[in-house]
């Protein structure tokens, strides 16, 4: 059994470590706390951007009339044979069973598609989802540049040559750092000319959906092809488990977090009305280009808002697994502390039972 100076300095750092695990809790907070507000006001402007490209659906054709072809290359809907899964994790860990939910869902997605022939392309984002597929190789491309028209004209492309059925074609270890809408829109307009180039026939993202602390899931959404614009179509998804959402909930009312769904602001409310009015516009672009514009800026809006969402979840996740740690440690304090008053009683009364043989024996 250890002596009382041994149990004296673990105790010591199991109080250390509660104070710093109580710390961490308060930082995720108020850190869930802006990237919730960051995800609300992105809100409007998706929902603005839903109702135009809605508005010009419902008053254009979706086909040309004299090709017949579609309007857009992102509505082509075609055989599934090459799939690309993003996968939003999370960059750190601490966080209970965020990233690994993550990983399991976005494996189970990958070996329902082997099972059925496909091949996967894989763009994990954040460190601990790059740290998922270290092991598969990296996509090869080659770059060709040929001259043509007296060397007046450049044409260059990229061709890819597949290895593996699964390959990992790009990585964004920084991606949730800041978040920033310009670096996510360099990232859909890649995966844009990949779909439009027929490198890939899909597009699914696997990520921590968030509502509120206690309403969030794991999903697999698909971006592309756009089948209906405003929806979004969920091929699976898992749930919160009722322990999971108790803990979470008693977590964020410890740290003075709301557990409510945010209400609509006036802004999302006025964006939810926008364009539609059922009157006739007059557009001076023709749709051809409105289309050529707004789609990938649609398909942008989607990523990045996944990622706001996906930042939210863990920041709650990590809170409520440093509320569950600061919890344990104060338990085990308190056991160490009955442990060290009873080794310490144990040894007070063997020195006196000592005295008093001593004493009875002279």
């Amino acid at each position: 059994m250890a002596n009382v100076l041994d149990l004296r300095r673990r105790i010591r750092s199991v109080k250390n470590t509660r104070q710093i695990t109580k710390a961490m809790k308060m930082v995720s907070a108020a850190k869930l706390r802006r990237a919730q507000d960051r995800a609300m006001q992105a809100r409007p402007y998706a929902q603005m951007l839903t109702n135009v490209l809605e508005s010009l659906v419902r008053r254009t054709d979706l086909f040309d009339s004299a090709t017949g072809d579609i309007m857009h290359p992102l509505l082509v809907e075609r055989e599934e044979k090459n799939v690309l899964v993003l996968v939003v994790a999370g960059d750190k860990g601490f966080a209970g069973g965020f990233n690994s939910n993550i990983g399991k869902a976005a494996q189970r997605f990958i070996d329902e598609r082997r099972a059925l022939g496909q091949n996967v392309d894989l763009e994990p984002t954040g460190k601990k989802a790059i740290g998922f597929y270290k092991r598969i190789l990296t996509a090869n491309y080659e770059h060709k540049e040929e001259l043509y028209d007296n060397e007046l004209s450049k044409h260059i492309e990229d061709i890819r040559h597949r290895v593996e059925p699964i390959e990992v074609v790009a990585q964004h270890p920084t991606m949730l750092l800041k978040a920033d809408f310009d670096e996510v829109t360099d990232m859909a307009n890649s995966i844009i000319k990949r779909y439009e180039r027929t490198e890939i026939d899909s597009v699914y993202i696997v990520f921590n959906e968030f509502k509120s602390v206690i309403q969030q899931r794991v999903v697999v959404e698909k971006l592309l092809p756009i089948r209906k614009l405003g929806s979004h179509e969920i091929t699976a998804l898992e749930e919160m488990t009722e322990e999971q959402r108790e803990a979470a909930a008693k977590a964020a009312q410890s740290a003075g977090v709301s557990i409510n769904v945010p209400e609509e602001s006036v802004a999302e409310q006025e964006a939810k009305k926008f364009g539609t009015a059922e009157v006739d516009y007059i557009f001076d672009q023709a749709p051809e280009r409105l289309f050529s514009n707004l789609m990938p800026r649609y398909v942008t809006t989607q990523i990045f808002h996944a990622l706001l969402e996906s930042i939210a979840a863990e920041h709650a996740a990590r809170m409520t697994a440093t509320d569950a740690a600061t919890k344990n440690a104060g338990e085990l304090i308190d056991k160490l502390s009955l442990t060290m008053n009873r080794v310490r009683q144990a040894a007070i009364t063997k020195e006196i039972i000592e005295i008093v043989s001593g004493a009875a024996a002279l």
